[in-house]
């Protein structure tokens, strides 16, 4: 097959506020040197910028002051300023709240913000430098050049579910590039390839992950104040299971709540979008929600690993950043400031590696340096061993989060040994035993007002894929899901999907796994927590996907 190749001098894979702020300060710092501009683009699978972007969001705005000073008057949409903190604990009926708010979660200087809203922003910014943000074509390959990375192949388009060509198949186009920088966020489809290939995390600590599942409602005004930020603890998890809620202020009549949880739980019948239905159900919730609309719903998977289990970032022609690399504070729950200041980091590096012609690992270390040597250190050191922490229980992290505050992380093993997330899932005998389901596997009664069956939510989450075409989800093993699986874990994939993806129906006498790709929101769950790792998302035809409008 006869593919278009381009040539440019920096390629940057994902546009989000790491792949972005890249570009724009890579830009900048271009412009300030004079000479001839730099080729820049940025590839990004979502058909709009900001599509596919999905966070709490409480923002720090300090990478922001040092990427775009003036980023007030060049109308960043900013929400309110958070005004106010409160962190509770929940038990089944009541709210209590602790009497001080831990420093990590203090949130003075911060913003609640539309993450959907600030990358098309900020993708706007970046294209008035002159920078080329492409939207709607995927990565779906990595281009070598022995043990250097070249660039990346977008998919082929026009693509049937059979694999073959419509009347309009376009091929893929191979863009080959100085440098690289892999934006492509929390367990990219191309950013894990380059992680096996150069064994980049062969001395760091595996990665966990959180799964969080967000709303965005309309309430009727003075609910909540605008700039009001409120985190919970306990119910509906149990002690074992690390995570909690979160609800935020946006406007005297909006406000966004969400519910995260650990993917490393250990009952196979733990449902996390059946863990929030129930959460909603909490007095404190409901109140908040009463006469109110659903106006949107989606779902991410985040790297909560820590400093510890942060990978090498750098390889000959390539580095990584963001949520692609794990750069995430768990105990602040923030990473949108982290990515963008590795973005920066990275333009930083990726122009002297074009200035001198040497793209090479040795020369591209300097990210590493630059990491090292400023705030993402810095706020990610000391709480190195906290989400590992709350592998003992609620009680016990807790603890630890809070010596963490006054030791700097320090522990008598340090770093504080970690599992991988699928590992901690039990199967049903080792879990349940003979006494069946217990605690979380219970049913939520669902009345489409307050809570909602997954088929509904992706309604509000503006999903929309080409029905004809390859699955983007791959499992290798389709024997494994009727048998073994069936049997061990009661097929798992059909509770920790937030979106009705995989649903076990009946065929004859036997029953079968169907996969419904055109649901996908592009979560990753299912990537990271299948017990026998079989799973694995690839994207689908370019622009196909979740359109977060306002999260």
């Amino acid at each position: 097959m006869r593919r278009e190749t381009v040539e440019v001098d920096v390629l940057i894979v994902g546009g989000g506020p790491a792949g972005l702020s890249a570009a724009l300060h890579l830009a900048q710092l271009q412009k300030s040197r004079g000479g001839n501009p730099l080729a820049i683009t940025v590839l990004e699978k979502s058909r709009d910028s900001g599509s596919h972007m999905l966070s709490g969001a409480v923002f720090d705005p300090s990478a922001l002051h040092h990427l775009l000073p003036d980023f007030e008057s060049l109308g960043a949409p900013l929400g309110p300023a958070v005004h106010e903190d409160r962190l509770l604990f929940l038990t089944e009926k009541r709210a209590v709240r602790f009497p001080f708010t831990p420093s990590p979660l203090k949130n003075h200087g911060c913003y609640i913000i539309s993450l959907n809203r600030f990358v098309n922003w900020l993708a706007e910014q970046a294209e008035s430098y002159g920078v080329d943000v492409i939207n709607g074509f995927a990565a779906t390959e990595v281009l070598y050049d022995g043990d250097r990375v070249v660039g990346v192949r977008t998919g082929d388009r026009g693509i049937d579910r059979m694999g073959e060509r419509k009347p309009t198949f376009q091929p893929g186009v191979d863009i080959r590039a100085a440098v690289t920088i892999f934006a492509d966020g929390v367990r990219g489809n191309l950013s894990k390839t380059v992680l096996r290939r150069f064994r980049l995390d062969a001395v760091s600590q595996p990665q966990t992950y959180a799964l969080g599942i967000k709303e965005l409602w309309e309430v009727p005004a003075g609910r909540l104040t605008p700039g009001t930020v409120m985190h919970t603890l306990g119910y509906p998890l149990r002690s074992e299971e690390f995570g909690g809620g979160f609800i935020y202020g946006l406007a005297s009549n909006r406000v966004s709540l969400g519910f995260v949880t650990g993917l490393d739980y250990q009952d196979p019948l733990f449902d996390p979008h059946l863990a929030f239905q129930r959460l909603k159900l909490h007095p404190l919730l409901s109140g908040l929600l009463a006469g109110g609309q659903l106006l949107r719903y989606g779902a991410k998977a985040l790297p909560e690993g820590g400093w510890h289990a942060v990978p090498q970032c750098y390889i000959n022609g390539g580095l990584l950043v963001g949520d692609a690399a794990g750069f995430l504070n768990s105990l602040r729950l923030k990473g949108i400031h982290l990515a963008m200041w590795t973005g920066i980091y990275a333009a930083q590096v990726a122009l002297d590696a074009v200035l001198t012609s040497d793209p090479s690992a040795t020369r591209l270390q300097a990210f590493q340096t630059l990491v090292d040597d400023g705030p993402v250190r810095r706020e990610m050191y000391p709480v190195r061993n906290v989400h590992q922490g709350f592998g003992h229980g609620l009680l016990a992290g807790l603890t630890f989060a809070g010596l963490s505050l006054l030791t700097r992380g320090w522990w008598f093993r340090d770093p504080v040994p970690s599992l991988v997330g699928h590992e901690r899932m039990q199967t049903m005998a080792a879990y349940h035993g003979l006494s069946g389901p217990v605690g979380n596997s219970i049913n939520v009664p669902i009345d489409r007002k307050l809570t909602f069956d997954r088929s509904t939510n992706i309604h509000f989450s503006g999903t929309r894929h080409e029905e004809d075409q390859p699955a983007h989800l791959l499992v290798h093993d389709l024997d494994i899901c009727r048998t073994r699986c069936r049997e061990e874990y009661a097929n798992p994939c059909t509770r920790f999907c937030p979106a009705n993806v995989y649903e076990m129906v009946k065929v004859g006498d036997d029953l079968r796994l169907q996969i419904n790709a055109s649901n996908c929101i592009h979560c990753k769950a299912c990537d990271i927590i299948d017990p026998y790792q079989i799973i694995d998302w690839v994207p689908p035809e370019g622009g196909g996907g979740p359109k977060y409008d306002g999260m």
